[in-house]
């Protein structure tokens, strides 16, 4: 388009108005020239903003519980003589509180709360078991829309109830070993699950709409990775405890540190 124009004003220098006509028209090349330089470096500076990489940091955390761990119930697997035969008489207790002596707490989900870019939800599924008439994972978390497997390794009936919203509750029976069904929940919350044939199996989906989120280990730490830069809200939530929350500021390249306390 810019040598079309330049060779217009050449045409033009042969009009019968000379100099002063040459003069005008050269100006004004000067000037389209100008206008189109400035116009292409503001172009290059617009592409290099919309490729400039995002900065991250990393959260790393632990989770106490401060003061005396609250019992948690036995199991009495006798009420299914198949469950009491796969408890071979161990001592079961329902685990909803698991404590190391330092107060490390496990099994509580850490997510950030805010806005974050789009990423893509894992193609790999995350996957609970039935065995031994218990749920496990007893915690797990999740991106919304991927892949949740309940499967059963237990050579007798138990079923799967999801209880959530609407939308993300179901309830399927699973009467023989091998058995596996597969969900997709959708909606950011708690999804509990239970069995409604052995009443003391439970397990809890985390269900997050970003990957910044993890379930705390026996040691009470976790880690969030890639985590864009900026400052945002910790919470922390456990089936039995509640919710707490702390602050977070991430910075580039760099890692932030939070210890909570229930």
């Amino acid at each position: 388009m810019l040598a079309a124009v330049v060779t217009t004003a050449q045409g033009l220098l042969l009009d019968e108005r000379g100099s002063l006509l040459k003069l005008a028209t050269t100006a004004s090349v000067l000037v389209i020239l100008l206008v189109a330089s400035a116009c292409g470096k503001h172009a290059d500076l617009d592409s290099d903003a919309a490729v400039a990489p995002v900065a991250h940091g990393v959260v790393r955390g632990h989770i106490r519980l401060s003061g005396v761990a609250p019992a948690n119930e036995t199991i009495r697997m006798n009420a299914d003589p198949m469950c009491a035969k796969a408890a071979a008489g161990a001592h079961v207790t329902d685990d909803a509180v698991i404590a190391a002596p330092d107060g490390s707490l496990a099994n509580v989900l850490v997510e950030l709360v805010g806005a974050f870019p789009d990423t893509p939800v894992p193609a790999e599924p995350v996957v609970i078991d039935q065995r031994g008439c218990l749920y496990g994972p007893r915690v797990v978390g999740l991106r919304a829309g991927q892949t949740l497997q309940v499967r059963n390794s237990d050579d007798w009936l138990h079923n799967v109830h999801g209880v959530s919203t609407d939308r993300d509750s179901f309830n399927v029976s699973q009467p023989a070993s091998g058995m596996v069904n597969t969900f997709r929940p959708h909606d950011p919350g708690i999804l509990r699950l239970k069995c409604d044939v052995h009443t003391w199996m439970v397990a809890f989906v985390g269900v997050v709409n970003h990957p910044y989120f993890a379930v705390t280990a026996a040691d009470g730490a976790f880690a969030l990775r890639n985590v864009p830069v900026g400052t945002y809200e910790v919470r922390a939530w456990h089936e039995r405890l509640g919710t707490t929350t702390s602050q977070v500021r991430v910075d580039s390249d760099r890692e932030a540190n939070v210890e909570m306390k229930f």
